[in-house]
């Protein structure tokens, strides 16, 4: 069965992409959550248009954050997790977790494909973590507390 996907999907695809799926598991699974859409001609060029407004405005706000990058160069963002006696995380800390803490912190929306992080954060102290856009990089330290309850 051809769908078109409404989100990334583990295994299967991202955003506006058209796959296909087996029938049962578009039915069962897929279309009852909102994940897919069934590929119709009209969902098809529907799917075209949200296609080209969301990359019209990544790039825009890439274009802004280029601009910006030079701000996050030398900040310190503060993030406090639970940890053991020895300093390591119960969970280690993503992308996704750090992203918010920027923008609260310095009011730039990066997106989590422009941080280089290879492996989650599962340790408290000081981490250098870089940003890269196009060909612009900034460095900015992440600083790791233990949370005191």
């Amino acid at each position: 069965m051809k769908v078109i996907l409404l989100k990334d999907v583990p295994k299967i695809g991202k955003k506006y992409e058209v796959k296909n799926v087996a029938e049962g598991h578009a039915l069962n699974f897929l279309i009852p959550r909102g994940l897919v859409e069934t590929a119709t001609k009209s969902a098809l060029e529907k799917v075209k248009t949200y296609k080209t407004q969301d990359e019209a405005r990544r790039k825009i706000q890439e274009d802004l954050l280029l601009k910006n990058i030079a701000d996050l160069e030398g900040v310190k963002i503060e993030m406090s997790e639970t940890a053991n006696d020895k300093g390591h995380l119960f969970a280690g800390i993503h992308k996704e977790e750090i992203i918010p803490e920027i923008s609260k912190q310095t009011k730039l929306e990066i997106l989590p494909e422009h941080l280089l992080l290879d492996k989650p954060i599962k340790s408290v102290g000081e981490h250098i973590i870089e940003v890269k856009i196009r060909d612009t990089h900034a460095k900015f330290t992440l600083i790791v507390s233990a949370k005191t309850d």
